[in-house]
């Protein structure tokens, strides 16, 4: 921040302007995440099983047992990692397993953990050999190996870590090597969200940020928001942007679609890259099957990207079917694109 030599002079319009834009960020920052279970909304049944497991750990007087969240991204696991913290009244460690690179890196954070703790590891699939095999034994018995010296003089110290909760989250429990997957206690799955619970994401979004929005453009906008919070939260923010542009700031149902179209969402909350990819299993390869590496070389796009970013939803929503032999689009994902379907399809479908 830049101080002004001369305190005599008064600030000028613009500087007026910059305490609001920052306080506007840092509540977005400080305040969009929900802080504890009753304010978290969706994964009713995660949350119930959740409050048990950390009211039992609470009596019991011991940390939470080690928690393995995974589905697709979006759907808020790092928000419920730290809301497990603040309801255990412990601190949290927030990292990521690329991050984790070096053995000395998840030595030292281990080392530097505080009893009762609660360690996140996003992307926890992507772990390297190396970090897991320090994992496992901190995991199970609270200790690490620490190896010094080098040829015959090697030797190996077994330190003691403090207690502590280890919170994995992933968008690919599979990839996960079945020893680490094994160590965890709770393992849980966080679903897609309905329109009616995104409405409530929306609306408590808007409240914070002072954003006024209508219950049917909440609704209309939870409606496009692949039914995934994150997405419904960015989307009541650009639909902000254009209601303070090009009306008088209040989110209608007629400003939430004319803003959405804007961005080339359509009513099922499709973009134009689902659009293409279904148009080109459809057209290009009669329907599919077509393989995942085929279809990321005729978008432009990574395969992890596909299938992380693109797939679920579109699974999820019955446009798109993975089979053993590759993708091909349903008769709905057809009938959204207004494509009949050919002769061959039909006896398929």
């Amino acid at each position: 921040m830049i101080i002004s030599e001369d305190n005599n002079k008064e600030p000028s319009k613009k500087k007026n302007l910059e305490p609001k834009k920052l306080d506007f960020d840092m509540t977005y920052e400080r305040n969009i995440r929900p802080k504890v279970f009753d304010d978290y909304i969706g994964q009713k049944a995660l949350k119930e099983t959740l409050k048990i497991s950390i009211e039992a750990s609470k009596k019991r007087g011991v940390p939470l047992d080690h928690l393995l969240l995974y589905g697709p991204p979006g759907l808020g696991k790092t928000t419920l990692a730290t809301i497990i913290s603040n309801e255990m009244n412990v601190d949290i460690k927030i990292t990521s397993a690329p991050s984790l690179e070096r053995p000395r890196d998840i030595i030292g954070i281990l080392m530097n953990l505080k009893g009762g703790e609660v360690l996140f590891i996003d992307e926890i699939h992507r772990l390297n050999k190396v970090a897991e095999e320090i994992l496992y034994p901190a995991m199970e018995d609270f200790y690490i190996d620490i190896t010094s010296g080098k040829s015959q003089t090697v030797k190996t110290m077994r330190v003691p870590v403090p207690k502590f909760t280890l919170i994995g989250a992933t968008t690919k429990a599979g990839a996960l090597s079945g020893p680490l997957r094994d160590r965890f206690g709770i393992i849980h799955r966080l679903e897609f969200y309905k329109p009616e619970e995104l409405k409530e994401v929306i609306l408590r979004t808007a409240k914070i940020l002072n954003i006024e929005v209508e219950e049917e453009a909440a609704f209309e906008i939870a409606k496009r928001s692949r039914l995934t919070p994150r997405i419904a939260n960015r989307l009541v923010k650009r639909a902000s942007d254009y209601a303070l542009v090009k009306h008088n700031g209040v989110i209608t149902l007629d400003v939430a679609k004319q803003a959405l179209e804007g961005l080339n969402i359509d009513n099922l909350g499709l973009d134009t890259t689902d659009i293409e990819l279904l148009k080109l299993i459809a057209n290009k390869y009669k329907g599919g099957p077509v393989g995942i590496e085929t279809l990321a070389v005729a978008l432009g796009e990574d395969i992890s990207t596909i299938e992380d970013v693109y797939e679920p939803y579109l699974i999820q929503s019955g446009l798109l079917e993975r089979t053993p032999r590759g993708r091909k689009i349903t008769s709905r994902g057809l009938s959204h694109l207004k494509i009949l379907p050919s002769v061959e399809q039909r006896k398929l479908f």
